[in-house]
């Protein structure tokens, strides 16, 4: 493994899962035209379809790690796990949010560049058994941020419904109950007392909480104007935004902006 003093490959995306760990260095790390700082033991996850590049400040080591939903069956994963890790989509942080978990994925990470440098017997079988034991450890972070009724053990129509919720966040004519209840096979009449019951909030409130987090990141950490974000996420225009937002956070979004601390080591 050696330092780099620039990003390895240019904006990019692809179809496969990677977890993305810094080794040492710091830079900005862009994700879905979001960027936020990096630093040394940060640990981040790229889903099929996210667009990302790093502008590195300082020489920095990475540790990639790419691996793809037929992997996560055939090593024995819970069916979950691909739900769960695509909760990581449209977020450019760092994916640890329990603090005992980053001193547990340093060493993890150390282990691996050992074995890979050292390709000792059964080095590639070691590797393997690591980098399962840190797809859990990043699903079980990512699970922390997720509706608190939803885990491994949820009805896989309702995880669906989610995912195709996150999957057109886009695409407000795709979110309507109509859409969804057919998609799904769901009675219309039926729908909101399902998704109620199995996460504990309407299905609009969690869209447009969803929406909401998706405005906060962009404000803190993007250089997206207002309008821009409406226009990504699907709201009338820049009235409608302001209107929503202030309506759930009690401010206007720049004066979200401007009371908001900024983020620490995450």
């Amino acid at each position: 493994m050696e330092m780099l003093d620039h990003c390895p490959r240019p904006q990019h995306k692809h179809s496969f899962f990677e977890l993305v760990f810094i080794v040492s260095g710091r830079g900005i790390h862009h994700v879905n035209n979001v960027g936020l700082p990096y630093h040394t033991s940060q640990l981040f996850l790229l889903a099929p379809e996210d667009v990302h590049s790093f502008n590195l400040e300082e020489p920095t080591r990475f540790l990639f790690i790419r691996f793809t939903n037929i992997y996560i069956k055939s090593s024995g994963q819970h069916e979950r796990l691909e739900f769960i890790l695509q909760n990581a989509n449209n977020i450019p942080s760092c994916v640890l949010k329990n603090i005992e978990d980053r001193v547990i994925i340093k060493s993890i990470a150390e282990a691996i560049i050992r074995e890979q440098l050292n390709n000792d017997l059964y080095s590639k079988d070691l590797i393997r058994q690591y980098v399962n034991t840190v797809i859990i450890i990043v699903a079980r972070n990512i699970a922390l941020g997720m509706p608190e009724q939803i885990n491994e053990n949820s009805e896989e129509k309702m995880l669906d419904i989610l995912q195709y919720i996150q999957a057109n966040i886009y695409k407000p004519d795709k979110l309507r109950a109509e859409i969804i209840s057919k998609e799904f096979g769901i009675a219309e009449g039926y729908l909101g007392k399902y998704f109620k019951k199995h996460t504990t909030e309407t299905m609009q409130q969690y869209i447009t909480n969803y929406k909401l987090k998706m405005i906060e990141n962009r404000l803190l950490h993007g250089n997206m104007r207002i309008s821009e974000i409406a226009d990504e996420l699907g709201f009338t225009d820049k009235s409608h935004l302001i209107r929503i937002f202030r309506k759930y956070r009690g401010m206007s979004p720049i004066e979200y902006k401007k009371s908001a601390s900024t983020p620490g080591t995450d």
